[in-house]
């Protein structure tokens, strides 16, 4: 619970009602009834520092005895006054006005008064319903209190809201004091309504201990009261049951529960005898477990049967065809105790006597590091396949797909990037959809350097599909603007046969290079391309044009187009011609660069294939950069230049 310590709260207020809620949850604390001490610093760390502060220096030395709640010091309010209060409650409920709210409360409860039942419900739904510890805790407070001072006024879906808050914000103690307090009022709800959330927060926490209290207690209230509706159902029947056989492994208890379950008309199901039969086994009782099989077929719950002997046939060599389950159920036994080697010599036995025509995900290996994973145990899994190689086992591909899966999902691309070499180096072969969905994984994550690694490794075991994996890697590059490593992996594979590179994938580096200014480095993909046979585009042109225009390299566009003019003048209108946007490019840059002459070619060239000009735009251009320009300079400096001029001016009807 440490995220509650560092939370800086108000200070509650000295009224009264805060006293009596202070003591009424330590006089609930010093009544461990059924909770264990490990409790109690969470519980108190959830209660502080403003809602129960322990220690406080304005209130007299045996403040927190449970005795002073028999007396506790109050005012009386008048009839117009609480309505008052009331009225100011349930509008700042409506308004969601927390603190006022709050505020109107406290006054009602230090008067020895309490708002009517809607009310006091209404503002507890709200509480629970905010996402902050400090109102969790106001809520826990408010349920508390009312529990003791007048629980009839506590309706079931208002507690049963703060205990689903609660598991939310994995608030476990205070969860188990509420309940305890609940029994302690003689406050019954049913139990579908509130063990769900218990067992909930036990499950996320690892263990179920903290439970097992607040069973034995219902099953007593349902035994001893008759309490029908406060009987655990087969989902805390099998909480209790699983604390006891992995947790706790006592066959005493374990067995108790099974008694109780059948007291309480609970019937067993294949999660029960699975819980038993794992016990049983771990302690080496053959016997039982054979009696336990003649129940399971009694009972005829048939699919049981066949865990029962695949955790038979684990001592015997046997271990073919395992469920999920079981293998969970093994890796549980072994693991706990780290008992690693004994475990990857089990895989180990088993691959021996495993079909080599059996899939991979069908191994007993497989299913043992799936389990790891589904336990959260991937360091565990690790640790067996190092057991594994240093016994120099023959490891199959079965136990490293789990963890390249694991791995994929927590984004250790890193990791599965080495693991994937290390397959490839025993002569194992991962098919292409794993590959495909490790590549993604590393670009996603920008580990640029395992997405190529796994690429590599793609292409040395001679894998067909590598489409699929090198458009996710052009793609992940270009959309993370990194067309340096663009150009050096399309270096690298150019000469795959495998792989389809055309011109667009040269001009998806040239325009990437363009965009971030790195213009002699598109210059130099543009010769690379040229050099490797790949013909340059209309786009490949303008990526160019553009990139030249924004830093005003007008020579180099120069050269592009007497480039453009000499492959149009020999290869015609066979592979590449000028359209309107190249067009419109050229002839801005030019005017801008002032090559006149060039401009002009330009435009005979438009009128040759008809592509509409806009001359509006080139003469803006024009005046914005040339404007001060005049052609009896250029007379006398140079005659080409200025009849370029004059012919561009009339062509554009510039001239006065």
């Amino acid at each position: 619970m440490n995220e509650f310590r560092n939370i800086v709260l108000p200070p509650a207020s000295a009224a009264t009602v805060d006293r009596e809620m202070r003591k009424t949850a330590l006089f609930l604390l010093s009544r461990r009834t059924f909770s264990s001490d490990p409790e109690i610093p969470s519980l108190y760390s959830f209660l502080q520092p403003s809602i129960f502060a322990l220690k406080r220096t304005t209130q007299p030395q045996d403040s927190n005895s449970p005795n002073s709640l028999k007396n506790p010091t109050s005012n009386s309010v008048s009839e117009p006054q609480k309505s008052n209060l009331e009225a100011t409650l349930h509008q700042s409920l409506l308004s969601n006005n927390t603190d006022e709210a709050w505020k109107s409360f406290k006054s009602l409860t230090n008067c020895s008064s309490f708002p009517s039942k809607s009310l006091t419900n209404s503002l507890i739904t709200h509480l629970s319903s905010l996402p902050d510890t400090h109102n969790l805790k106001r809520a826990f407070a408010s349920v508390v209190f009312v529990l003791e001072k007048n629980p009839s006024l506590l309706e079931y879906e208002s507690v049963k809201t703060l205990l689903d808050s609660m598991k939310k914000a994995n608030t476990g103690a205070p969860a188990f004091a509420l309940v305890k307090s609940m029994f302690k009022n003689r406050f019954f709800m049913p139990f579908e309504m509130w063990g769900c959330f218990l067992i909930d927060i036990c499950r996320k926490n690892g263990s179920f201990a903290a439970f097992l209290s607040v069973f034995h207690e219902c099953c007593r209230i349902a035994f001893d009261e008759k309490v029908d509706f406060m009987k655990p159902d087969l989902v805390a029947c099998n909480a209790a049951l699983e604390c006891y056989c992995r947790e706790v492994e006592s066959v005493v208890d374990a067995e108790k529960v099974f008694d109780k379950m059948s007291v309480l008309g609970v019937r067993p199901d294949k999660t029960s005898f699975g819980l038993l039969a794992y016990l049983y086994a771990v302690k080496g009782l053959n016997e039982k477990v054979i009696e336990l099989e003649g129940l399971i077929g009694r009972l005829g719950i048939s699919d049981k049967r066949d865990f029962i002997h695949n955790l038979r046939g684990l001592k015997e060599g046997e271990g073919q065809g395992f469920s999920i389950e079981t293998c969970i159920e093994v890796v549980k036994g072994f693991v706990q105790n780290g008992n690693y080697k004994s475990l990857a010599n089990l895989i180990i036995e088993s691959q021996k006597l495993e079909p080599s025509s059996v899939l991979a995900e069908r191994s007993f290996g497989y299913g043992v590091i799936t389990a790891c994973v589904n336990l959260n145990l991937l360091d565990k899994a690790h640790s067996i396949l190092d057991e594994m190689n240093a016994q120099g086992a023959s490891i199959g591909l079965g136990v490293y797909v789990p963890i390249l899966k694991a791995h994929r999902k927590e984004q250790r691309t890193s990791e599965a990037a080495q693991l994937v070499t290390e397959i490839c180096s025993l002569g194992l072969r991962l098919d292409v959809g794993n590959y495909e969905a490790l590549i993604e994984s590393s670009m996603s994550c920008q580990d640029f350097q395992s997405a190529f690694s796994l690429f590599r490794d793609m292409r040395e075991v001679r894998i067909n599909e590598l489409k699929g994996s090198y458009l996710t890697i052009m793609t992940g590059l270009t959309e993370h603007h990194r067309p340096e490593l663009m150009a050096a992996f399309l270096d690298e594979v150019v000469e795959d046969p495998r792989i389809e590179i055309g011109t667009h994938d040269w001009n998806s580096i040239i325009h990437a290079f363009c965009k971030a200014g790195r213009l002699e480095d598109a210059r130099r993909t543009f010769r690379r391309m040229i050099f490797l046979n790949f013909e340059p585009n209309e786009q490949t042109y303008l990526s160019l044009i553009n990139g030249y225009v924004t830093v005003e390299k007008y020579f180099s566009v120069l050269m592009l187009w007497n480039e453009v003019k000499r492959r149009i003048s020999a290869e015609g209108d066979k592979k590449f011609k000028l359209d309107n946007s190249l067009v419109d490019a050229f002839l801005y840059a030019l005017v801008k660069g002032g090559f006149f002459d060039a401009v002009m070619q330009v435009v005979e060239k438009s009128q040759e294939m008809r592509i509409f000009v806009d001359k509006w735009r080139y003469k803006q251009a024009f005046m914005e950069k040339h404007k001060k320009l005049k052609v009896s300079k250029l007379r006398k400096r140079n005659f080409r230049k200025m009849e370029s001029l004059i012919a561009f001016k009339n062509w554009a009807g510039l001239s006065s």
